[in-house]
């Protein structure tokens, strides 16, 4: 989809850069994302894809939003409705959940060692048109609208800073807490089915748990 709209050429379309990057994190062969790019670029098939958005309620009222890209929308919702049943929640209509959702640019500025000057970061990020940074912790959040995303990853590269991801994210505007362990487990194994899932091509949840809750459920 990314060849298809903005052009094969990944110099000149920062969709299709960000889509090679995940590839290859992800351990694609080089082949098979050079086939997707020509298949993009006017191949056939490419016509027959769609992208579409689902939404619906997980499990301790958790809103999830997901984005596919199929050949065949009976299949995907088919395969997304089994999924939320199996876990307790339900597949809604457009619109139930997408307005706790923001779409956003989101760059991941790591801090391990505790060394990035917020106010320095803030001042560059800002500076370069982003909307908004948070501090994690370990790491920086930082949010732009989708359009201004590459330039605000060209400011922060040029800085010195590095990235650690960087990519267009369905952002919670509102948050749903989960206090519970058996909804906390059952709620992240929903997401994980879900992102398994051939079609999907990116989930987002507005659930929010406590470190010792989220270490706890790794643990088991």
């Amino acid at each position: 989809m990314a060849a298809r709209q903005g052009g094969p050429q990944a110099e000149g379309n920062f969709r299709l850069r960000q889509a090679i990057d995940r590839a290859k994190a992800s351990g694609v062969p080089n082949d098979n994302i050079k086939r997707a790019i020509a298949k993009g670029a006017g191949a056939d098939g490419a016509d027959a894809l769609e992208e579409l958005r689902y939404e619906g309620f997980g499990p301790s009222g958790v809103a999830v939003l997901i984005r596919a890209l199929t050949d065949n929308r009976n299949r995907t919702a088919g395969d997304l409705r089994a999924v939320f049943t199996k876990f307790g929640g339900n597949l809604g209509e457009v619109g139930c959940v997408g307005w706790m959702f923001d779409e956003r640019g989101q760059l991941l500025v790591p801090d391990d060692e505790g060394s990035v000057s917020e106010d320095a970061l803030m001042l560059t990020a800002l500076e370069a048109g982003a909307l908004d940074v948070i501090a994690h912790g370990d790491s920086f959040e930082i949010l732009t609208a989708p359009s201004d995303l590459e330039r605000v990853q060209d400011a922060i590269l040029a800085a010195g800073y590095p990235i650690g991801a960087c990519e267009v994210a369905d952002v919670p505007s509102t948050i749903q807490e989960v206090t519970d362990a058996d909804l906390g487990r059952k709620v992240l194994r929903m997401l994980e089915r879900l992102d398994d899932l051939d079609d999907v091509q990116r989930v987002a949840a507005n659930y929010d748990m406590s470190a010792e809750l989220a270490a706890a459920l790794e643990a088991v």
